[in-house]
């Protein structure tokens, strides 16, 4: 909803944006519409990038048997990558997201990290993957330097220079651009539903809303109080509804269930059991002299 959002401020500011979309196989119905209605209305035009599954597919699975609470980078990774390559192809140099301080500013980096590190991301396909990945859209640690510092493409989160108050801007978005609701954060991907309500809560211990909520005080839109309560709620209403999800992964992923509770029964790691950008010698001494110029 953030990015629907910055959609309709874009257009109100008068620019002429292009709206890219990453179909990796997850969209749900709702967010299929939401997409159609949003782009008509505005009459903003839409690149939609459809990934290749059988890769994807590989690829998720891969960090799942990783057996680290990061199965999201695969989708952020291409994401991104696909908008600088758009950005590149379109000789466009602002790159305009939804990502914003009021309901994202506050999130353990245990709980998620490497989302641009190509090296972790490849080394995970290669030690637990099947498939050779072929097409599948990313980039390098030097890509991102280039990209940034070179072809100096900016990333403006819009969100952050204006009063922006999440509630308030769904119901804006439900009256102007027929917005329907997803009932939870992320809940436009079946895969972003099922990994935050089950397999992070069930296997690592972690409940996303906890970080989400924390920033929603921190920004006064919400107290305490009100968080803890939220955090009483269910992330499943019922059994019969989390077994649904279940079985629906289970089918999409083409395997069986003794596969994925082998998985869920794995021990945990991390981002810092796997090979890794930071730990290179040549990503020490950049982040060394960007500091140092930065400063």
């Amino acid at each position: 909803m953030d990015s629907s959002y910055v959609a309709l401020k874009v257009k109100e500011l008068g620019l002429r944006p292009l709206a890219v979309h990453l179909d990796n196989g997850w969209n749900s119905e709702a967010a299929v519409k939401n997409i159609q209605n949003i782009c008509t209305i505005l009459h903003i035009d839409l690149y939609t990038y459809v990934i290749d599954w059988d890769e994807f597919r590989d690829l998720q699975l891969s960090f799942l048997k990783a057996s680290t609470p990061d199965s999201e980078i695969p989708s952020d990774h291409a994401i991104v990558s696909i908008l600088y390559k758009l950005a590149k192809k379109n000789s466009v140099n602002y790159i305009i997201g939804g990502t914003n301080i009021t309901s994202e500013s506050i999130m353990p980096s245990e709980w998620s990290q490497g989302h641009s590190d190509w090296k972790y991301i490849s080394g995970l396909q290669h030690q637990f993957g099947k498939i050779k990945l072929r097409s599948f859209p990313h980039r390098s640690l030097f890509e991102d330097v280039w990209n940034r510092f070179v072809l100096r493409i900016k990333w403006i989160e819009l969100l952050n220079y204006i009063d922006y108050d999440k509630e308030k801007a769904k119901e804006i978005i439900k009256a102007e651009l027929k917005w329907e609701d997803y009932g939870r954060k992320h809940g436009e991907s079946h895969y972003t539903r099922i990994f935050q309500e089950y397999i992070l809560p069930v296997k690592f211990g972690y409940d996303k809303r906890r970080a989400h909520y924390s920033s929603s005080i921190v920004a006064g839109q919400l107290s305490r109080e009100q968080a803890l309560k939220m955090l009483e709620e269910p992330l499943y209403l019922t059994n019969e509804a989390m077994e649904q999800d279940i079985n629906y992964l289970v089918s999409k992923f083409s395997i069986n269930k003794e596969e994925f509770e082998t998985i869920m029964n794995a021990p945990p790691k991390s981002y810092w059991d796997y090979d890794n950008y930071q730990r290179t010698w040549y990503y020490k001494l950049a982040r060394g002299l960007y500091r140092a110029i930065k400063n």
